[in-house]
């Protein structure tokens, strides 16, 4: 479908993007040099910066009054230094996200205990994940905004700016109605998309909301154009106390816990709502509900434990379901090519973090080419590199004498048992002897065998050689005997005249391999034998096939007899469900020891299984007792009968044999494999440096097409521009600890601090390049610092709205982002200069001015914003994202209508145009 290509970075939303904020600068530019008449003229605060300061890390550009000409090649210079800059965060916060993702990817081993009592042993994520999406997955995507702030507020004595709070309401505004209006329409045509959690969304959307509402009675409402410590210390405790609500809403506990949710159609607005009663289908789908209600005492305490079971089940099912649908549809594939085939269908249809389409959309805008797909093939090159090593066997210089087989078996009137020894390796020209000797065990020399010694010599070129122990023959009924034979005393021959021990030589040549004894089983041969399976049970991979078990004839095999079978079910189904109905007669001629039946397992790739069936012998009969009863027998077939009637065919120890049917072991360590490959963790992450130099110095295709055309693309100019572009970042950064180190502790410390690093120069830039044309620093960082910030994320959240299957990383981190961005930019920046102040006897002054309008404004447009979301859950619309054609664009122009108007409104009030506070 058309809609489902990602447009690619640098394309028609960006440059729209970038035409409307230069249109909004030159408004700005000219309401400065017009002021409102209605409006005092005296007032400094209407004017624009005209006059530069020396930065936090940039000293000023002098003659400070420089001519047109240097005035507007500086203001280049300073425009072009902002976007490179911006280029370079956008490639350290990719470092920056793989860490995080790395960090929230931690396991650890939990023991569930099924409601049945059964214990099970199966691996659970350490982070829950709203509670890493809103701490350092919202860290991570708004870490520039957040430094910003702080490093604003400190590098500046301690005293309020108007770039970092302006930058987070901007970058606020921006993500609200920006971000959400272009998601609404990349989805697409006649597809929707939901946010899953519902519960979680709702908290964050009303913490959005209150935080900037408390940022406006700070400013304006408890103490005016001053903020004291209880303010700056509670707005950065809100963080903590947001995180936890929203754990607590994901988690159903407190009065969640006795709520069995439902979301139903109010009849008179048409919203979905959630209401006490049955579990409904298809809103909220993550496996959590299920336990969610009639918790108390011990059942609470596994609570968690059987939720995170249900997931790694609903995994485990899942990642089935794509092997077996892979199988259907390509049935000439190799096991290994479905493998890499699941594996990317897995991955690319996963629900992903906020962080991963973060680093994949920041990677994709700087050439570094389709992640996902880069990943599958470095895994398959490995796989075939290691099929491609041939592990040779080092040539064996010794040679080895040994029974080849160890067991053997021979009928009572065999009259002699055939042994064979062998000889492998080493240098076959040599001549080597060795002697064999009987040994007895149940079975005794001279009344069940002949005592038997000897040598056997193995001439040059001779591999294997043959010993014959004689058997004797009796017609008393006895149990089945054994005796040994054993291998001793090699020697090599060295010369014509010179026999020595193999252990005289100065390196041995040749040994006694293994095994050195062999076990000769005499079998009785005057009963008509007893019938038994080899034991009571047996266990059965399901993957088997075809299932053989062997009837043993044990103590006689003397005339013709009949063994009826037949297999019964168990918890394991019959008539081709788990196994094939089997029935017949095994036929025993004379002699015959052993026979075999086969069994139909039916395959159906379960995961864990664990059914039984059971094969039944029932009571043997010999053939020749019913023959020619009425005819008159002679003497000699008189007593054959009368033998024969002594040694009647019974059943065994084992007639009954129970068949446990579990699941294939290859098929199981399949999955287990698969699902550990799907780890995010394993994308996005490294483990070297090696790897982090070569990715930085290779450009790859921007493809993410889902269609595998067989065809490696290339990359296009815009890939090779974008890379040669922001290879020195690349390189630059490769030098960050990988995110193997220290669990991606290393990473994520050291890339935070280069982030801030690079946030104090953008905003030195943002600082000068406003005050060279003449913009106040509110209306710089709302229109070009706050757009800069959020590039990345606009791509990161359209890629996650087109290829996730909820709208809950495209929508909802939005929402907690916005949320963390105040309680914790502003909230630690406030705090620690209030304190500051506090503690030099006075007040930590902040001007409400701009900011208190500004966050007025946003708080306005953000409630008509959700407003809007919540209406688009409607039957008729089907949820947030997508929908019918006329819907989303409607949408999606009222949303970016209110991001324009708030970036007009907040301009005009900047110069004095319409009135502020």
């Amino acid at each position: 479908m058309e809609g489902s290509r990602p447009v690619k970075p640098g394309s028609s939303a960006c440059l729209w993007l970038g035409l409307v904020s230069v249109a909004v600068a030159f408004l700005c530019t000219e309401a400065r040099t017009t002021l409102s008449p209605l409006l005092s003229p005296n007032n400094a605060t209407c004017s624009g910066n005209s006059k530069c300061h020396e930065g936090i890390i940039l000293p000023i550009w002098y003659p400070e009054d420089p001519s047109m000409g240097d005035k507007i090649a500086r203001v280049i210079v300073y425009f072009v230094a902002m976007i490179y800059m911006f280029l370079g965060v956008s490639i350290i916060a990719d470092r920056f996200m793989a860490a995080i993702e790395v960090i929230t990817s931690q396991e650890r081993e939990i023991v569930i205990k099924r409601p049945n009592g059964e214990t099970t042993t199966t691996t659970i994520r350490v982070w829950n994940e709203t509670v890493s999406n809103l701490t350092l997955m919202a860290l991570g995507s708004s870490a520039p905004e957040i430094l910003l702030s702080v490093i604003e507020v400190c590098g500046h004595d301690f005293k309020s700016g108007e770039l970092g709070p302006s930058t987070i309401v901007g970058s606020a505004a921006f993500n609200m109605f920006v971000i959400i209006g272009l998601c609404v329409s990349v989805i697409p045509q006649g597809e929707v998309r939901k946010v899953k959690h519902l519960r979680v969304f709702f908290v964050t959307a009303g913490w959005s909301i209150f935080a900037y509402i408390w940022l406006y009675m700070i400013l304006a409402v408890f103490s005016p154009n001053v903020v004291q410590v209880w303010e700056g210390l509670l707005t950065l405790a809100f963080f903590p106390i947001c995180v936890l609500l929203a754990w607590v809403a994901d988690r159903r506990l407190l009065f969640y816990k006795f709520m069995h949710k439902k979301y139903r159609t109010d009849k008179h607005r048409g919203v979905i709502i959630e209401t006490e009663t049955e579990r409904s289908k298809g809103i909220e789908m993550d496996g959590k509900m299920v336990n969610s209600h009639f918790m108390d005492g011990g059942a609470a305490s596994n609570l968690i434990g059987l939720i995170e079971s249900k997931e790694v089940d609903e995994s485990r099912r899942d990642m089935i379901r794509i092997l077996k649908d892979l199988k259907q549809k390509h049935p000439e594939k190799e096991l290994d090519q479905l493998v890499e085939m699941a594996n990317y269908y897995a991955l690319s249809h996963q629900q992903k973090s906020r962080a991963f389409y973060r680093i994949q959309a920041t990677r994709m805008m700087t050439g570094a080419g389709n992640i996902l797909k880069k990943h599958v093939a470095e895994q398959a090159k490995k796989s075939t590199s290691v099929q491609e090593v041939h592990v040779e066997e080092p040539e064996e210089y010794v040679s080895r004498i040994a029974f080849e087989p160890a067991v053997y078996q021979c009928l009572e009137n065999c009259g002699a048992a055939i042994l064979t020894i062998t000889r492998k390796g080493g240098d076959i020209n040599k001549t080597i002897y060795v002697d064999y000797k009987t040994e007895d065990g149940s079975a005794n020399a001279g009344a069940d065998y002949e005592f038997t010694e000897g040598t056997v010599v193995f001439k040059p070129g001779e591999m294997f050689k043959e010993i014959n122990i004689g058997i004797i023959d009796d017609d008393i009924f006895e149990e089945d005997e054994h005796f040994f034979v054993r291998l001793s005393n090699l020697r090599v021959l060295e010369t014509e005249d010179e026999v020595l021990s193999a252990n005289s030589l100065p390196y041995p040549k040749a040994m006694l391999g293994f095994p050195t004894v062999a076990t000769v089983t005499i079998l009785d041969d005057d009963h008509s034998g007893i019938f038994t399976f080899e034991s009571n049970s047996v266990h059965v991979s399901e993957s088997i096939g075809i299932m053989e078990v062997k009837v043993l004839r044990t103590s006689g095999a003397r005339g013709t007899v009949i063994v009826p079978y037949r297999t019964m079910e168990g918890l394991a189904k019959g008539g081709g469900e788990d196994f094939e109905d089997t029935y017949g007669e095994l036929e025993f001629k004379n002699d015959e020891t052993c026979k075999v039946i086969h069994v139909k397992i039916i395959d159906d790739e379960e995961y864990e299984k664990n059914k039984n069936f059971f094969l039944e012998l029932a009571e043997p009969r010999m053939v020749d007792m019913s023959l020619q009863k009425d005819r008159k027998l002679t003497s000699d077939e008189e007593e054959a009968r009368r033998i024969a009637e002594m040694g009647k065919p019974v059943l065994g120890e084992h007639s009954k044999l129970e068949v446990i049917i579990e699941e294939s072991y290859e098929f199981k360590s399949t999955v287990d494999k698969l699902i550990k490959k799907t780890n995010l963790a394993l994308v996005v992450g490294t483990n070297s440096w090696r790897d982090q130099f070569m990715e930085a110095i290779t450009v790859s295709a921007e493809d993410e097409d889902e269609e595998d055309t067989g065809e490696e693309r290339l990359p296009s100019c815009f890939d090779y521009v974008m890379h040669f572009l922001t290879v020195f970042w690349k390189v630059l950064f490769a030098c960050v600890p990988p995110t193997d180190y220290l669990n991606g502790w290393a990473c994520f410390i050291v890339s935070i601090i280069i982030i801030g690093l690079l946030t104090a120069v953008i905003g030195d830039l943002a600082s000068h390049f406003g005050c060279t044309i003449g913009l106040k620093d509110s209306v710089t960082a709302v229109v070009f610092v706050a757009l800069g910030t959020s590039v990345p994320d606009t791509f990161a959240s359209k890629v996650s709205a087109v290829q996730d299957t909820y709208a809950d990383a495209s929508i909802g981190n939005v929402t907690g982002s916005n949320a963390v961005n105040v309680f914790l930019g502003i909230g630690m920046a406030w705090s620690v200069a209030a304190i500051y102040w506090h503690m030099q006897g006075k007040p930590f002054v902040v001007e409400a001015g701009s900011l208190a309008f500004s966050v007025t404004l946003f708080t306005i447009f953000a409630f008509l914003a959700i407003s809007v979301l919540l209406y688009r859950r409607r039957a008729h619309i089907g949820g947030e994202l997508g929908g019918p054609r006329g819907h989303r664009l409607a949408t999606s122009a009222f949303l970016i209508g209110l991001w324009f108007l708030y970036i007009l409104f907040s301009s005009l009030e900047a110069y004095c145009h319409i009135e502020g506070f």
